[in-house]
């Protein structure tokens, strides 16, 4: 109890101020400079380099529409020979950041309505896949077992126009280029290589890119992802900020688990017959949706970041002080020594002036260091207008924790406020 009290009373009554000592030492010396040098690299290199921590940043704000052109022939013995064109597959005709290509379906035709016993018959339930017959469907059937109906779609195209806006910087720019004409837009179809910048996308190569078949994802449907990348650096030319297109398939394909697979819908088309009796169509629509994902930032210089990251850099620059001082105090064999150099204990005045006041009548004393009792320096006399520091070498048990506390200062600084400025006291231990 009394050793926490000692430590309580020295935590609240005592206070450190920095004190400079050179070391004269290669190693420490070398360490020292080592550690502010990868201090430097990383500010430089990746703070002011890499993530231009120069620049004010801007996220972007964007609107998306999309439009789908192809016209394909199919011959059924339903349906009979039919044109599809984009008023057939395109369901909805409008969404948001979003586009459905219809690419197989199921058709029930000239439904009404009446009472029906719903039990499954022989013909309808499948235990393997020779029990089911090529073309059927059924209400209680577990898929179905046509091909993809629309396989011409993969030839589709779809002309996506993307317009963006960084509000703090007020600047804003379209996919659709300057310098992209009207002539080059009819004929030109989006090829990484070749016309990296086009707008209009063949479908089967969106999903080509994206490490997968077309014609087995319009099977049973999917979800394909067109993101387009807006990283601007506006301290650079305005024609220099250009889209950058990416592709994968958002929905899961997981062969271990692949229960409900791919994407689809149903909708009808309702229809009065010569008697009026209202009948309908029943359509179970499978398709890939495609979603298009509009991310990225601008920067461009402030001085505010500027100022902040120079000024948290040159605060970590601390972190080779306290570094050094933990090997310097704790780790080298002379460590002892160092300590007595390092730290210095000065009594309170009022303590000493009481010790003059009581010598006033008899001799002078002095009053001795510990240290220069066991390496034989001279005592230090005390007069009454001077007084001198009293030092010794003795560990206190708070030197220890005082630089514990500015490396856990340092890290949770600066992971709390990243390249944020702070003011740290540090004793200065340079090689």
């Amino acid at each position: 109890m009394a050793g926490c009290c000692a430590v309580l009373g020295a935590f609240l009554f005592e206070y450190d101020t920095p004190r400079i000592v050179l070391i004269r030492s290669r190693k420490v010396g070398l360490m020292n400079r080592t550690v502010q040098l990868l201090i430097l690299a990383y500010v430089i290199g990746w703070v002011f380099v890499w993530e231009k921590g120069y620049q004010e940043t801007d996220s972007v704000v964007s609107s998306v529409t999309a439009k789908a052109k192809g016209v394909t022939m199919t011959n059924t013995s339903k349906l009979g020979l039919r044109i599809w064109d984009v008023a057939d597959y395109v369901i909805p005709a409008q969404e948001e950041n979003s586009v459905f290509i219809m690419t197989n379906m199921i058709i029930t035709m000239n439904q009404t309505q009446g009472l029906c016993p719903e039990i499954p018959d022989k013909t309808t339930v499948c235990e393997t896949d020779a029990n089911c017959t090529a073309g059927s469907a059924g209400t209680h059937s577990s898929g179905m077992n046509l091909p993809a109906f629309l396989k011409a779609a993969e030839n589709f195209t779809l002309l996506i126009k993307n317009n963006i806006w960084y509000p703090k910087f007020n600047f804003s720019k379209r996919n659709i280029l300057p310098n992209i004409t009207t002539a080059y837009l009819k004929t030109c179809i989006y090829d990484a290589k070749t016309d990296p910048f086009c707008p209009i996308f063949r479908l089967g190569t969106i999903v080509e890119s994206a490490g997968h078949s077309f014609q087995d994802m319009a099977t049973e449907g999917g979800i394909m992802g067109i993101q387009i990348k807006w990283d601007c650096n506006l301290d650079r030319a305005a024609s220099l900020c250009l889209p950058r297109y990416s592709f994968r398939r958002l929905d899961t394909r997981d062969v271990d688990h692949n229960v409900s697979p791919g994407y689809n819908f149903r909708f009808a088309k309702y229809y009065s017959d010569p008697n009026g009796a209202e009948r309908r169509t029943l359509i179970k629509a499978y398709g890939i949706r495609f979603d298009i994902i509009v991310f990225g930032k601008a920067g461009k210089f402030d001085i505010i970041p500027t100022m902040i990251n120079i000024g948290s850099g040159l605060a970590l620059l601390g972190v080779a002080t306290v570094l050094c001082d933990v090997i310097v105090l704790y780790c080298m064999k002379k460590r002892y020594y160092y300590r007595e150099k390092k730290y210095k204990y000065v009594e309170d005045y009022e303590q000493v002036g009481r010790l003059l006041n009581s010598q006033q009548a008899g001799r002078p004393k002095r009053l001795t260091s510990p240290a220069s009792r066991t390496s034989g320096e001279n005592p230090v006399h005390l007069s009454i207008l001077s007084t001198q520091a009293v030092t010794h070498h003795s560990h206190h048990p708070l030197h220890f924790w005082t630089i514990c506390t500015n490396i856990c200062f340092i890290l949770v600084f600066r992971w709390t406020h990243p390249l944020k400025s702070s003011l740290i006291l540090n004793s200065d231990v340079s090689g």
